[in-house]
């Protein structure tokens, strides 16, 4: 397996526990673990693009989002497949040069059409019957985290990404 070409990540269920948090006011929340933040820098240092593609149209995503300088944001998405389709056109790539995680019904197409797929610990059982890899973590656990691990294991070490990021470190002192 080659180093994908891109990463496209749902967000509900995987960075979140899929639970839909609201206050007295209706002012909705999300649990996000910043663990997963490891992933996005992982994937930085590998140069692998990623992409968040969620159903979900909500300004809490694309607060994560901004903040973790993930510029690749589609908010809303009703079929992700047809969506990757065209990013591939876009980008000259295939399907076969993405990995993707996602947890549900809404990410079966894309999950049973890329390259590489993966879904958290908790993902139904018809979902995690799909994919390549099911993950010991699950959604809102690290499971992303996880995910971009397994990843850096199959092209690069662990080793060399905790290296890059000392480097990193080193030079913003």
């Amino acid at each position: 397996m080659a180093l994908p070409k891109l990463v496209i990540t749902d967000i509900d269920g995987v960075w979140t526990d899929g639970g839909m948090y609201y206050d007295d006011t209706n002012q909705e929340f999300k649990k996000f673990n910043t663990s997963d933040s490891v992933g996005v820098l992982f994937l930085n240092y590998l140069e692998v693009p990623l992409l968040i593609m969620t159903g979900e149209d909500t300004q809490i995503v694309q607060r994560r989002a901004d903040k973790l300088k993930i510029t690749d944001v589609y908010l809303g998405v009703k079929n992700k497949l047809e969506l990757t389709k065209k990013i591939c056109q876009e980008r000259s790539i295939s399907l076969s040069e993405i990995a993707f995680i996602g947890d549900d019904i809404n990410d079966l197409q894309l999950l049973t059409n890329v390259g590489f797929s993966a879904a958290p610990y908790n993902a139904p059982e018809y979902i995690k019957d799909k994919v390549d890899l099911v993950l010991h973590k699950k959604g809102g656990d690290g499971a992303f985290r996880e995910f971009v691990e397994h990843l850096v294991s199959e092209y690069s070490s662990i080793e060399v990404m905790l290296q890059k990021y000392t480097e990193e470190k080193n030079m913003n002192q």
